[in-house]
C-alpha cells in the first residue's frame, strides 16, 4: 500500500492544500466575531502568542506524525504506539461528524453567492430572511447536496489532480479577493445618520487592545476563545493534518512547510477580522460587533445594502470567497475519512469517497431538518442554546477534539517521548528553531491548556 500512496508533488502544494483547510469558516466566519467580542486588539495579541507557540506545537506534531507513518489519521497512532492506537478512530470521528454540517453551511454560503450575483443582495438583508431559508423543508438541502457533490468530486479525483490541483488555483484568488475586500473595507466612509465613523476607526477599534473594565476572569475567557479557535484556524485535533502530512514528501523541509501555514493562515485570519469588523462598526457600531454568529449572514447582508451599488459587488467578492475558503476545507475533512477507509480496508478512492459521500447526505438531511420537522431547542453543558447541528457541532469540536489533542500530547510528550517528532522534522539535517520550546509545550503546557479548555466545554465552569 505505501508504494502505491499518493503524496503532493512539491512543498508548495502541501502548504496551499494544508493552508486551504486551516482557512476555511473557522477564520472567516469564527474570528472576526470573537476577536470584537474580546476586546479586538487583546484577543489579537493572545492569539499571536498561542498560534506561534501551542498552535505550531500540535500543528508540527500531527504533520510529522502523518509524515513518519505514511498513514491517514485512522491508522497512524497505531503505528505510532500500538497501545495507542484507541486515537486513531477518535481522530477520524472528528471530520466524520464535522464533514455533515460543514457542508450545510458551504450550502447556506452557496446560496447567499447565489443571492448576490443575481442582484438579490437587498432581499438577503432583510430580517428573517436567513431564518426563513434555513427554515424552509427543501432548498437548504438542495444547496447542501450541491456542496457535498462538489466536495466529494474533488476529493474522488485524487490528491494531484483534486485537491493539490484546485488548491493550487483557488488559495491564490482566495488570498486577492482577501486583500482587495480588506482595502476597501479599510476606505468606507459612513454619513451623519451612522456618526461619520470611518473604516479606520473600525480598524483601530480591531487592533488596539482595550483592557478597559476587564477582570482577570475576562481576560481568561479571552484566553479560552483564542485557544480554542486556533483548533479551527489551523485545522488541529480533527485528523486532517495528519492525513496530509502522511502525503508530504520525505526529502522536503516538514518545518519550512509547517511555518508557512501559520504565516498563511495567521494571515487571512487577521485580514478577515480587517474586512470584517471595520465595516460593521461604520455602519452598527460598537453594538453591531456583537453579532456573534450571525455576523456573516445577517449582519454583513445588512452592511452591503447600506453601502449601495459598491456593496452588490462587494458582496459577491466576499461571498465567492467565503465559498472558496468553505470548499478547501470540507475536502480536507472529507479527504482525512476517506484516506482512512483506504488504509485501514484497502478499498478504491471511488468507493471510499461514494460511501462516505453517500452517509454525509443522510446525516446532512436529518440535520437540515432540525430547523423545520425535527426543531427543538436543549441547553448543552456550557450553557449554549442548540438544535441538532449544534449538538453534532459541541460533540465533535468540544468533546472529542480536546480529548484527541490531550491524547496526543501525552503519546508525543510522554510515551514515545518528544524525540520522535524532531528526528522526523529533521531527518533531512533541517534546523527545529523551537526545539526547546516544543519540549516545554507538548509535555507540560498543551496538556494542562487543553484539559482547562476541555473542562469549560463541558460546563465545569461558566
Amino acid at each position: 500500500m505505501e508504494q502505491k500512496r499518493n503524496s503532493f508533488s512539491g512543498s508548495i502544494g502541501f502548504v496551499l492544500a494544508a493552508a486551504g483547510s486551516a482557512v476555511g469558516l473557522g477564520n472567516i466566519w469564527r474570528f472576526p466575531y470573537l476577536a470584537a467580542k474580546d476586546g479586538g486588539g487583546l484577543f489579537l495579541v493572545i492569539y499571536l502568542l498561542l498560534a506561534l507557540t501551542f498552535g505550531f506545537t500540535l500543528l508540527v506534531t500531527e504533520v510529522a506524525i502523518g509524515r513518519k507513518t505514511h498513514q491517514s489519521c485512522l491508522t497512524a497512532y497505531g503505528k505510532i504506539h500500538k497501545k495507542w492506537g484507541w486515537l486513531g478512530p477518535i481522530s477520524s470521528a472528528v471530520p466524520f461528524l464535522i464533514l455533515p454540517y460543514y457542508c450545510i453551511i458551504g450550502g447556506w454560503v452557496l446560496k447567499y453567492c447565489v443571492t448576490f450575483i443575481t442582484g438579490q443582495g437587498i432581499e438577503a438583508s432583510g430580517d428573517g430572511y436567513f431564518t426563513n431559508f434555513i427554515s424552509s423543508p427543501i432548498e437548504p438541502m438542495i444547496y447542501d447536496v450541491i456542496f457535498l457533490v462538489a466536495t466529494c468530486f474533488v476529493v474522488y479525483r485524487g490528491v494531484n489532480k483534486g485537491i493539490e490541483a484546485l488548491s493550487k488555483v483557488l488559495m491564490p484568488v482566495l488570498l486577492v479577493l482577501v486583500v482587495g475586500i480588506s482595502i476597501y473595507s479599510l476606505t468606507i466612509q459612513g454619513g451623519a445618520e451612522n456618526g461619520n465613523r470611518t473604516g479606520i476607526e473600525g480598524f483601530l477599534v480591531y487592533v488596539v487592545p482595550d483592557i478597559s473594565g476587564l477582570s482577570v476572569k475576562d481576560v481568561f475567557v479571552v484566553v479560552m476563545d483564542a485557544m480554542g479557535q486556533l483548533f479551527f484556524s489551523i485545522s488541529v485535533a480533527m485528523g486532517i493534518m495528519v492525513t496530509y502530512g502522511s502525503y508530504f514528501n520525505d526529502k522536503d523541509n516538514l518545518m519550512k512547510s509547517v511555518n508557512r501555514i501559520e504565516i498563511f493562515d495567521t494571515m487571512v485570519a487577521f485580514l478577515a477580522g480587517v474586512m470584517v469588523i471595520p465595516a460593521v462598526y461604520v455602519f452598527l457600531g460598537k453594538e453591531g460587533m456583537s453579532a456573534g454568529p450571525g455576523l456573516m449572514f445577517v449582519a454583513m447582508p445588512k452592511i452591503f445594502a447600506e453601502m449601495g451599488i459598491a456593496g452588490r459587488i462587494v458582496g459577491c467578492a466576499f461571498f465567492i470567497m467565503v465559498l472558496f475558503a468553505a470548499l478547501t476545507s470540507s475536502m480536507s475533512v472529507l479527504e482525512a475519512v476517506v484516506s482512512g477507509m483506504i488504509d485501514k480496508s484497502g478499498i478504491s478512492r471511488k468507493k471510499a469517497t461514494l460511501t462516505e459521500g453517500g452517509i454525509a447526505l443522510i446525516l446532512g438531511i436529518l440535520i437540515c431538518m432540525g430547523y423545520n420537522i425535527f426543531y427543538f431547542e436543549i441547553t448543552l453543558p456550557n450553557g449554549t442554546v442548540a438544535q441538532i447541528l449544534d449538538i453534532v457541532d459541541y460533540f465533535s469540536n468540544n468533546i472529542l477534539m480536546p480529548v484527541l489533542a490531550i491524547g496526543t500530547c501525552i503519546l508525543i510528550g510522554w510515551i514515545v517521548k518528544p524525540k520522535t517528532v524532531i528526528d522526523e522534522v529533521t531527518k533531512n539535517g533541517e534546523r527545529f528553531g523551537r526545539r526547546v520550546l516544543y519540549n516545554v509545550i507538548i509535555k507540560f503546557i498543551a496538556p494542562v491548556l487543553l484539559f482547562v479548555l476541555f473542562l469549560g466545554s463541558i460546563g465545569v465552569y461558566k
